[in-house]
């Protein structure tokens, strides 16, 4: 019995079971019944927007709902896509997206290298006021971008939809906290090496910081393409509009909205950044991967 209790086990027939074992059991399965829960808040959202963009009005007020309708209604796409011009759309969003978060992401590299490498007077009051531009609501600053773009004749341009949001104090702050993380060891070789500042970004600095560039990659693409607020302010013509503006243009303020015709449109907005999320996430892992190896 004493060589039992030192074991701290309990035997049943012949499996022998842990305690230890059965928490971890029994953590592994409360994690498991988590997970699926978010999965579904999360999903059926989706789920719905999916089955609704295939439906006829009268079915997508039945209810209780029908998942799937017996007839699928793939006119609801060839509508929504006649309804606005949504090529034109998908044309404005794609460039405000690229060059915005390309804009962004050289930004906020070269910003933060600077912040971590570079010496300069003052080098932690500017990397203050970076974070200052963290609490300020990005609403504050629409009325003197508006006003300064007027005044260069910028409206409805597309240097109008991409140099105001160029700016990414959040990147900054984030790339910054990374950069500090790298070993000083590896820098110190390259310099050793003849490396200067831009060959130490390019071939030291940015290897070791691919999981955390992609996921900045992915938040700042994710909010440049979905973007409504100031393309809405800073555009006035159709032929300049973006996809979350058009989508706006299809709800009826009569309450004789097309909403199969709706769904339709916003999974077409969707599927892009499903896309860019399935071809980042790849590279996300293999980063993640080659970190954990390497530490």
């Amino acid at each position: 019995m004493a060589q039992i209790a030192r074991r701290e086990s309990v035997a049943l027939g012949t499996v022998e079971v842990r305690p230890g074992r059965i928490g971890s059991i029994v953590g592994t399965v409360a994690s498991y019944f988590l997970l699926v829960l978010l999965v579904v808040i999360i999903g059926m959202p989706i789920l719905w927007m999916l089955s609704a963009s295939v439906k006829t009005l009268p079915e997508i007020y039945t209810f209780p709902p029908v998942w799937i309708p017996p007839h699928l209604r793939w006119a609801n796409y060839s509508d929504a896509w006649s309804m606005a011009p949504f090529g034109r759309f998908y044309v404005n969003t794609a460039i405000m997206t690229f060059f915005g978060t390309a804009a962004k992401l050289f930004n906020g590299i070269t910003s933060a290298y600077a912040l971590t490498y570079l010496r300069f007077p003052k080098r932690d009051l500017v990397f203050l006021v970076v974070l200052a531009a963290l609490m300020i609501p990005p609403q504050v600053t629409i009325l003197p971008n508006y006003l300064t773009l007027g005044s260069l004749n910028w409206i409805n341009t597309y240097p109008a939809l991409i140099l105001p949001e160029a700016g990414i104090a959040f990147g900054t702050f984030l790339l910054r906290q990374h950069f500090l993380t790298i070993p000083r060891e590896i820098l110190e070789a390259a310099r050793v090496d003849g490396a200067g500042h831009l060959r130490i970004l390019w071939q030291v600095v940015l290897p070791l910081s691919q999981p955390i560039l992609v996921t900045l990659l992915l938040l700042t693409a994710v909010g440049r393409w979905n973007d409504f607020l100031w393309p809405l302010i800073a555009t006035t013509t159709m032929e300049m509009r973006t996809l979350p503006v058009g989508i706006a243009f299809l709800l009826d303020q009569e309450g004789n909205t097309q909403w199969g015709q709706v769904m339709a449109a916003t999974v077409m907005v969707v599927i892009p950044l499903l896309v860019l999320f399935l071809w980042t996430q790849r590279y996300l892992v293999e980063g993640i991967a080659a970190g954990a190896l390497k530490g």
